[in-house]
């Protein structure tokens, strides 16, 4: 009983937030005071933030979706593989909205062992999330389901994009890094297998001159990321593409309001 009452008298005289703006000038403090790693803050406060999220807010649009068609040759397949570089692909039958499952790039691979085996046979089970679903509800759904890829539908029944775990977690933790993130210093510039290159967007725009053999003006950005959204008008959204200089730039991925990595090809000359 001692202690409950000094417990208490302690929230009488320091009262804990009542509002969530509240709560993050607390962790703001906190920080400050060095109490947390800015870090922790930055989780605490994604947390807080995906509270109020739901998968239509988070989900890659349907028209940006990456499929694959169950009735494409195998060769075609590999490449679509190949190029995005994604692990878990919805496939269609007939047409976009008609998904009849999710097959995983390594199971591909299985075909080019056993070449008698049927695409359909290979397909992982879809699962259908509504565009309302918060994400930490659906972020408990995909742990106890062990899924990794949703397909978010819209309230007419109709495919309206889909949601990965890692989008969910990235909205906690920020961007999950891979093995094309610069590391040391290296460049910010990579070689796809389908020839065209991957391009961070903090990369200087004096490197990416270089590399394409460009003179884009250096005056009011550094980065190419930059110029790219002063050139659309603002920050491009993942699957969105920008031409700029006879190159187009698709935006794979974005990450606090910018854009983390964009796939870069040349405008054919037809086209230009």
């Amino acid at each position: 009983m001692p202690r409950g009452l000094l417990v208490r008298m302690l929230e009488f005289l320091h009262p804990g937030p009542d509002s969530k703006s509240e709560l993050l000038e607390a962790l703001a403090d906190a920080e400050q005071r060095e109490l947390i790693e800015p870090e922790s803050r930055q989780m605490l406060e994604g947390v807080l933030r995906m509270a109020e999220l739901s998968a239509g807010d988070v989900m890659v649009a349907a028209p940006r979706m990456d499929l694959l068609d169950i009735d494409a040759p195998y060769d075609e397949l590999l490449a679509a593989v190949i190029d995005t570089g994604h692990s878990r692909f919805p496939v269609f039958e007939d047409q976009r909205d008609n998904i009849i499952g999710i097959l995983l790039a390594k199971d591909l691979l299985k075909i080019q062992r056993a070449p008698e085996l049927n695409l359909r046979a290979l397909l992982r089970p879809t699962v259908f999330v509504p565009e309302s679903k918060g994400l930490n509800d659906l972020l408990r759904d995909f742990r106890s389901n062990r899924n990794h890829l949703a397909i978010v539908i819209d309230e007419f029944g109709n495919t309206a994009g889909l949601i990965t775990i890692e989008d969910v977690l990235e909205e906690i933790v920020g961007e999950i890094e891979d093995e094309f993130d610069d590391k040391d210093g290296e460049s910010g510039i990579y070689t796809l297998a389908d020839g065209s290159q991957r391009v961070a967007g903090d990369t200087p725009i004096a490197q990416v001159n270089q590399a394409f053999s460009l003179q884009l003006a250096l005056d009011e950005f550094d980065t190419i990321g930059g110029l790219v959204a002063q050139e659309h008008g603002r920050v491009p959204r993942r699957g969105e593409v920008v031409e700029l200089a006879g190159l187009r730039f698709a935006v794979m991925l974005t990450r606090g309001g910018s854009v983390r990595w964009f796939k870069v090809t040349r405008i054919p000359k037809t086209e230009a």
